[in-house]
């Protein structure tokens, strides 16, 4: 009998599948929204929903990438909302074509793009991009400051030194430790994420548990988050115990399980006892 974490496990694909089958806009209307300029509503939906839909044909790419440039669309506040939702896009898209520009827009003004370029950098796993995202590291800590009258820092740190931690570049332990003592947890916790994936150091998973018990709902949500992306799996009874949406603990949990299972996987059929013990604890949450 499949239990309800084997199903949760593999029904990812086909979810999307029947969400993309209900959508009424089709691959080729999507693709002449984004080259067009007359309407850039339609570009910014376009960019969307080419990434949410996991649209990896060349025309479509190609773009993805053109939108990164575009200047037309700026708010008053000086954003660039189509550039952001075109940088999300590639890096759901798997494309290397989109590297080089994404870098370029570590430059942009503004900080949702650089973020936004930041988090795609690291999903796309090119390490071509760690020297510049760690020049957006300099500074540390002295520079790591709010901007008057802006809800954000100088610098999207959360998604560089998540980005960094990903790529596995240890050659930037040196500029992300100073950030462990960040007084902003979101900072923290990036930190602690990304020195574990840096150098498997359990003191920092630890860390990451323990924020579990915080008073705040935000913050418990977004360390749930980081042990399922660094599948710390001693993490795995806290994360089923956390006061909070059992979705967001499932989601957890799945990312522990999966890597358990990409990194146990014998000829046989057996499952490790690690595995079921998740799967336990994934099912009591359905």
């Amino acid at each position: 009998m499949v239990s309800g974490a084997e199903q949760n496990l593999k029904s990812g694909s086909s979810a999307e599948q029947a969400s993309a089958g209900s959508e009424s806009l089709t691959v080729e209307q999507a693709i002449a929204n984004l080259q067009q300029r007359e309407d850039l509503s339609l570009c910014y939906y376009a960019a969307w929903w080419l990434g949410k839909f996991r649209v990896r044909e060349s025309v479509a790419i190609e773009a993805l990438i053109a939108a990164l440039a575009e200047e037309a669309d700026q708010t008053e506040s000086g954003g660039y909302p189509l550039r952001r939702n075109a940088a999300r896009a590639l890096g759901k898209l798997g494309d290397s074509r989109a590297v080089q520009p994404l870098i370029d827009c570590l430059d942009c003004p503004d900080f949702y793009v650089r973020e936004a370029a930041a988090q795609s950098l690291g999903k796309l796993g090119d390490s071509t991009c760690i020297p510049k995202l760690m020049s957006l590291l300099d500074g540390g800590l002295a520079a790591a400051l709010p901007i008057p009258g802006s809800p954000h820092l100088t610098q999207p740190y959360n998604a560089v030194i998540e980005a960094l931690g990903t790529l596995g570049a240890t050659e930037a332990i040196d500029l992300i430790a100073p950030f462990l003592e960040h007084p902003i947890e979101l900072v923290q916790y990036a930190t602690f994420r990304a020195m574990y994936q840096l150098t498997q150091d359990r003191v920092y998973g630890d860390r990451l548990i323990t924020a579990l018990k915080g008073q705040k709902l935000q913050l418990r949500r977004a360390a749930l988050a980081d042990l399922g992306a660094i599948a710390y799996l001693n993490a795995a009874d806290a994360i089923a115990e956390t006061l909070a949406e059992n979705s967001l603990k499932l989601i957890a949990l799945k990312g522990l399980l999966e890597h358990e299972v990409k990194n146990n996987s014998t000829e046989s059929s057996e499952v490790s006892d690690a595995a079921t013990h998740l799967m336990t604890l994934m099912d009591n949450l359905l």
